[in-house]
């Protein structure tokens, strides 16, 4: 394996780059196979910045739709923001030194935020209006897979708690059959379902963080319900934290009714600055697991 990375800061606070990588055996073939790339990032000012990168693979056995490229545009300023973006992903584009989370399509994504801090109400520290769409297409036949037009608005008061609710419209294409649960199988097809979600995150002053979530709608076919805590954190005492994540949906379609549960524990705790031991426990309904991850470190002189 060979990866060569060169950058180079420009500007103020920007940089262009390029990127070479070399597997001498590939996977999908007779011979070797590279990835080529460049990316630049420009930030103007404080709040616009542009991102953009250009790739290209060759692989055995795989030439033309071989590419992949993307640019976004963000403005993130306190009373207004606004991104959009493009992403597009070919068919061929194989990056054996790597993974792809996704591959063949073509993704468009904007959003648009007005956030004004009202100084009639002495409660309030800022409200937000948001509004996103989210548009996926197959890159080599224009079919569209995924869709998502979202509105949202929360409420952040002076004490740093938030408050919010967003409605999402979702259209899905499956192209296979798709197993949420056990035993319930839903067919090829395209569905379009729509869902309502509250959401409530306490100030990160409070001994727990995190986001408590409560969602009700559609789901493909069928409804969901769904309760859930994501990024959450208690601190027990100055040593020992526990962060804690929890999904639970409750979905019942054409194919049959079913239950999913996802609950994971990290624990830490702290002996000294330079010792601590971290441990994860996390259960799955749907696979019927419990994986467990633990890690102490040490840190016995400084920089070791």
């Amino acid at each position: 394996f060979t990866v060569v990375r060169v950058k180079r800061d420009i500007l103020r606070r920007s940089s262009v780059g390029t990127l070479f990588t070399n597997r001498s055996v590939s996977l999908k073939g007779g011979g070797a196979s590279q990835t080529f790339g460049a990316d630049a990032i420009f930030n103007f000012y404080d709040n616009v910045s542009l991102i953009a990168y250009a790739a290209k693979t060759n692989t055995p056995g795989h030439r033309d739709r071989d590419t992949s490229y993307q640019s976004r545009f963000q403005y993130v300023g306190d009373r207004y923001g606004y991104e959009v973006e493009h992403l597009a992903v070919e068919d061929n584009f194989i990056p054996e030194v790597g993974f792809l989370r996704r591959d063949n399509f073509r993704r468009t994504y904007t959003s648009g935020r007005f956030s004004p801090r009202p100084q009639s109400i002495e409660l309030i520290r800022q409200f937000r209006f948001e509004a996103a769409l989210d548009y996926t297409m197959a890159a080599d036949t224009s079919i569209l897979e995924t869709r998502q037009s979202q509105l949202g608005f929360s409420t952040e008061f002076e004490n740093s708690d938030r408050v919010g609710i967003s409605v999402a419209d979702n259209y899905e294409f499956l192209v296979r059959p798709f197993e949420p649960g056990r035993g319930v199988i839903l067919p090829v097809g395209g569905y379009g379902f729509t869902d309502v979600e509250a959401t409530y995150t306490p100030g990160a002053q409070r001994r727990l963080t995190g986001t408590f979530t409560a969602r009700v709608g559609q789901y493909f076919n069928g409804t969901i319900r769904s309760f859930g805590l994501r990024r959450a954190r208690l601190e027990l005492t100055q040593r020992l934290s526990v962060e804690p994540t929890l999904s639970i949906n409750w979905i019942d379609t054409q194919q049959g009714a079913f239950r999913t549960g996802l609950v994971v524990s990290r624990v830490n705790y702290t002996f000294t600055p330079r010792m601590f031991f971290s441990g994860l426990v996390q259960y799955n309904s749907s696979a019927d697991t419990v994986s467990n991850n633990f890690r102490f470190r040490w840190e016995y002189s400084p920089g070791s």
